[in-house]
């Protein structure tokens, strides 16, 4: 008997034998159950899912004798007819081969007649996008009302080729890609059947490598059995896969989140001499950062990130270890690169300038770490602030009545700390500008505040719109017309009643000069393109 490749010998005979395609199976079972088959389908999506082996179920199930069923019994004589491709009124056309005008002519001339034995004459058309504009346009009329007798199914994995006239007029099924799961279930099955020893992280491997289609991997399946027999080690799988190309990717992977640029040269020079294609490295590559940085994103997830359990828990250790950014800056650099790799002449010399490039990137660090080590350094200089001040005047609130004496109240020594205290309940941020100020006197309904010279709040200080508000906060503590004279004092000056004053805002404006030079005020400026530096608030609790 002539042997049948697997592909072949395990194409399924019926609804329930498809893989990964349910929602077309659901429907096309209930379009039989209710009796509403259509008499034009269109079946689009990738190589090797299954469009052509659901076109000859269901050429079966309207044409079985116990039906239309939606199970055929795949015993009478028109499902074995169809089954083996011979049957007259079941039409298999291959559209790369008759996509000419003619070809349709003589179809349309053939649809006329009543099917010679069975139920309907099915004609199924592979790759249909293949057909030229002529010979669409000569199926248009003919598809929109063909004889009650006749039912088209087209396939295609090319669906945006195929013009809106023709799609309008069929019900359109799209084919999804088949999980590596699924597939390797599929082999393990076949593995039994064919008393095949092989393990299941072998069957892994192949389904990865059939990318979504059932029949690449059975095709895979079958080469491995001619290569190692019926007894299939893991040894066999990588040597005719090529798997050792994945060792190599999470060796260097590591290394790169490493920042070791020399132990990368040299796993990409034991690759090249291994014989791995650099550009085809170079895309295991890129995947292999992208499924790092969906695992980051959403977790360990199998049903994004479809690989082998042992590939998905590596790569999670690995993405443990870098943040989000960092990937993303990572995957930015693989993906800017790539198009250059492709027209490479010496596809190594720009992977191994891209990979040290990688190595040598700085980590980037996530802007909610920025913002948190921010606010720490601000409660650092706060909490200093607050320690130095403790010796400072106590606040005492000024009477609300107009019958106390003002004079007695603006003559003692507590006229700075009280000021100070009404300014910071009407606006914290203006008084965290005055506050390093020294009281120089008030007197003839005027307060004189100096700073000292360089003080960088100065000019927003004196600014016309902030000088009319802080004058408006001092009527009202004064509760009388004044007026404020704002100096600049040379280093070393000042009341001797403010020498604590003095020394605490020498000591908070060091604070703040090491908050505007600290590296992470620099990472956001560097990090927010554009952005300015407006101001430093020195957070007193109260």
């Amino acid at each position: 008997m002539e042997y049948l490749v697997l592909a072949r010998k395990c194409r399924p005979q019926i609804f329930e034998d498809v893989i990964g395609q349910d929602h077309v199976v659901r429907t096309l079972k209930n379009s039989i159950k209710y009796d509403r088959i259509a008499h034009a389908f269109i079946f689009s999506g990738p190589r090797g899912v299954g469009k052509t082996s659901v076109a000859r179920i269901l050429a079966k199930a309207v044409n079985c004798v116990q039906g239309p069923t939606e199970i055929p019994c795949n015993k009478c004589v028109h499902c074995k007819e169809i089954t083996a491709g011979i049957s007259l009124d079941v039409r298999e056309i291959d559209g790369a081969s008759n996509r000419g005008i003619d070809e349709i002519r003589e179809l349309r001339e053939n649809i006329k007649f009543s099917p010679v034995s069975a139920r309907y004459k099915v004609y199924i058309i592979d790759e249909v996008h293949m057909l030229t504009n002529p010979a669409f346009n000569a199926l248009l009329k003919t598809l929109e009302e063909p004889p009650p007798h006749v039912i088209f199914i087209f396939a295609t994995t090319e669906i945006h080729k195929v013009p809106l006239t023709i799609l309008s007029r069929c019900q359109h099924f799209d084919f999804k890609r088949v999980s590596i799961k699924q597939i390797s279930d599929n082999l393990k099955k076949i593995a039994g059947e064919e008393r095949i020893n092989i393990s299941d992280n072998g069957l892994m491997w192949i389904a990865q490598s059939g990318e979504g289609s059932i029949r690449d991997a059975q095709s895979i399946f079958d080469q491995l059995i001619s290569y190692a027999g019926t007894d299939i080690k893991d040894n066999d799988v990588e040597e005719l896969l090529g798997l050792k190309d994945r060792h190599f990717l999470f060796d260097i992977s590591k290394a790169l989140l490493e920042r070791n640029a020399g132990i990368c040269l040299k796993i990409i020079d034991e690759s090249y001499y291994s014989g791995t294609d650099m550009k085809q490295f170079y895309q295991l590559l890129l995947h292999h950062f992208m499924n790092m940085l969906i695992i980051k994103i959403t977790g360990s997830s199998h049903a994004i990130v479809d690989l082998p359990d042992d590939e998905l828990a590596e790569l999670e250790k690995q993405a443990e270890k870098v943040s989000r950014e960092t990937l993303q800056r990572l995957l930015d650099i693989l993906m800017a690169e790539e198009e250059e790799i492709k027209k490479s002449i010496d596809p190594r010399l720009n992977l191994e300038f891209v990979i040290v490039q990688m190595a040598y990137l700085e980590p980037v660090i996530p802007v909610d770490e920025i913002v948190s080590r921010m606010e720490n350094l601000e409660r650092r200089l706060s909490s200093k602030g607050e320690t130095e001040r403790r010796s400072a005047p106590p606040y005492h609130d000024l009477p609300e009545t107009r019958e106390k004496n003002m004079d007695e109240q603006i003559s003692g020594d507590n006229l700075w700390a009280n000021y100070k205290n009404f300014l910071k309940k009407k606006n914290p941020l203006l008084w965290s500008k005055i506050e390093p100020g020294n009281f120089l006197g008030y007197e003839n309904r005027c307060i004189k505040i100096g700073f000292q010279k360089g003080y960088i709040f100065l000019d927003d200080i004196i600014e016309k719109s902030q000088m009319d508000y802080l004058t408006d906060i001092s009527k009202d503590f004064f509760r009388d017309d004044v007026t404020i004279e704002i100096e600049s004092l040379a280093p070393g000056s000042g009341d001797d009643n403010t020498s604590i004053d003095n020394g605490i805002n020498k000591n908070i404006n060091n604070i703040k000069n090491e908050a505007l030079n600290h590296p992470l005020v620099q990472k956001v400026m560097d990090v927010f393109e554009g952005a300015e530096l407006q101001e430093v608030i020195s957070r007193v609790k109260d």
